[in-house]
């Protein structure tokens, strides 16, 4: 059960990061759509974003690199009036944990889908602190809960965002801040351009994820796939692991 307090979208401020493209654009959208206030639309170049901005007033471009120190020093400056932070940003580079190339992927894919999670929310809690707790939502994935061999270093990555989430969660309860994890299967975007099998829409993440903020829902699966595979490792994780693996023998 969950004794948590709902958070209203409504005449809140946000930040979504990665929103230039897929989900983060979904975000941005859909946020707009519940009644937020402002959205800071956040990208590392902010060129990217120009299209974006200009459908609505309300939207705000950001230039934030979540792997750069200062960067993210710079925008816990610039946007103090943040109640809302959406962790989006992320990358998966397809690579086996056994790859020739594995170490450097899996260090890509940790500095951003781990650290940058870690640096963003660390450094805007006490903002969502001083301005009345908030929320933190972390997109992470299905494969943060039972890896992918073709995406090992990938939800190796997810799977740490994931125990991070949880610390975050038990931390951040103190100070009113509602931590929501977002755990979809593939989504249609760029990210999954080329993978074989059913995919839902970046618009239905984020819807899936203001509803679960506005019903106090700490984690939230969205699409009958992702929330079939919950379901799954609640009764056999590992036939659902050996079902994984199985998938995707070569």
């Amino acid at each position: 059960m969950n004794d948590t307090t709902g958070v209203s979208v409504a005449g809140s401020v946000a930040l979504v990061t990665g929103a230039n493209r897929g989900i983060g654009a979904a975000f941005v959208q859909e946020l707009l759509a519940a009644g937020a206030q402002r959205v800071y639309a956040a990208a590392r170049n902010p060129r990217s974003l120009l299209e974006l901005a200009q459908q609505d007033s309300r939207i705000m471009p950001v230039q934030l690199d979540i792997t750069d120190e200062e960067s993210v020093r710079i925008a816990v400056q610039r946007l103090s009036d943040v109640n809302l932070l959406v962790n989006n940003a992320g990358v998966s580079l397809n690579t086996r944990v056994i790859a020739a190339d594995a170490l450097d992927g899996a260090r890509a894919e940790m500095e951003v889908n781990y650290f940058g999670l870690l640096r963003m929310s660390r450094a805007f809690a006490p903002v969502l602190a001083t301005n009345g707790g908030g929320a933190l939502i972390n997109v992470l994935s299905i494969l943060s809960r039972v890896a992918s061999p073709i995406h090992g270093s990938y939800s190796a990555s997810k799977a740490a965002a994931f125990s991070l989430t949880q610390s975050l969660r038990a931390e951040l309860r103190s100070q009113g801040t509602l931590v929501v994890g977002v755990l979809p299967a593939y989504v249609e975007t760029d990210m999954t351009d080329g993978i074989a099998g059913p995919k839902m829409q970046a618009a239905d993440v984020a819807r899936a994820a203001l509803d679960a903020l506005h019903s106090g829902q700490e984690e939230v699966y969205p699409g009958e796939v992702a929330a079939q595979v919950a379901a799954w490792l609640q009764q056999d994780p590992q036939a659902v692991e050996r079902n994984f693996a199985q998938s995707v023998a070569s």
